[in-house]
């Protein structure tokens, strides 16, 4: 059974139920200082291996990150592919990325990159795998939501982090996704912490917003790690929300679920719209009735992040 985030997690400092939480961090902090001493395995190979993962748990654009930097290379006649480790509760973002991608997904990412080689894929992009230690990136970005950005500030269970902020003095680059706004305080946060360190942006456009009407009602769903990015996206093109059900990330929708959604829209007299990421678990013989919100990641400034990638690969 999937759990929702813990809203303590995103307060922004910590609660007293996150330093009653603190002495359960220690595992995860002798897990990072273990990661941090093992050498990670150096495989010689042509193939360039990018990483876009993240240190807080879940909700950051990783996948469309992923999507959108495979869609890049691919223009720049690179030939490039995804990979993805295979977990049975992920298949939402494994059929994604195998829609829009070339994708390798097995359960180990070095099978995954050996699969790449033999197939001469010359960059190979990792949704997701920062700490995993097993594979030798080339270059390794970390992703941000701009709403969220790092919580509490705590570790696991104490917070949302995955490592501390600190480590992102390891990474070559940081995006900071989201819907658009000023990150001007966050980027010089950022830099606080990894002065060096390039900052890259980016933001959600819906691409299919025309077919939804503002005099209509919505109610909307979704079970994904950041749902106010969905939410805020709709809003800004005013359509008229009148009711959110919000699942745990990588929830797979049931005959019920589904059941109980559309007798909410008949009662509210309202269309159901969910995600794109939602919509693709759902059987289509229940999807009749379901809308969803079709998105693209697209970069602040494309040009500077073209020549990063060209001069790094």
């Amino acid at each position: 059974m999937k759990l929702k985030k813990p809203k303590f997690w995103d307060y922004k400092k910590p609660n007293f139920l996150s330093y009653f939480l603190l002495p359960l961090t220690f595992p995860v902090i002798l897990n990072n200082f273990y990661l941090g001493l093992k050498n990670r395995v150096k495989i010689k190979q042509k193939t360039i291996k990018i990483c876009i993962g993240n240190i807080y748990v879940g909700g950051t654009g990783k996948t469309p990150l992923t999507i959108k930097i495979y869609q890049i290379l691919s223009i720049l006649n690179y030939n490039t592919a995804t990979i993805k480790k295979f977990y049975r509760d992920q298949i939402d973002e494994q059929k994604i990325l195998d829609q829009k991608t070339k994708l390798y997904c097995l359960k180990s990412r070095n099978d995954a990159l050996m699969e790449a080689i033999q197939d001469n894929i010359d960059v190979a992009i990792f949704d997701d795998g920062l700490q995993d230690r097993s594979v030798n990136f080339d270059l390794k970005f970390v992703c941000f939501n701009n709403i969220k950005w790092i919580g509490n500030g705590l570790l696991i269970p104490a917070g949302p982090l995955r490592e501390k902020i600190t480590s992102i003095t390891k990474y070559d680059a940081v995006f900071i996704n989201g819907n658009r706004k000023d990150n001007t305080n966050l980027k010089s946060l950022i830099k606080k912490y990894n002065k060096d360190i390039h900052i890259f942006e980016s933001f959600y456009r819906a691409t299919n917003i025309d077919k939804f009407s503002i005099s209509e009602k919505y109610i909307i769903f979704s079970g994904i790690g950041n749902p106010e990015s969905f939410k805020e996206t709709l809003i800004k093109n005013n359509l008229n929300i009148v009711k959110e059900i919000i699942f745990p990330d990588h929830h797979n929708y049931s005959h019920d679920d589904l059941y109980k959604i559309k007798l909410e829209a008949k009662n509210l007299n309202a269309k159901i719209l969910t995600t794109e990421k939602d919509y693709i678990k759902i059987k289509s013989n229940e999807n009749y009735d379901i809308n969803f919100l079709k998105i693209e990641l697209e970069i602040e400034d494309e040009r500077k992040l073209i020549n990063f990638l060209k001069k790094n690969i």
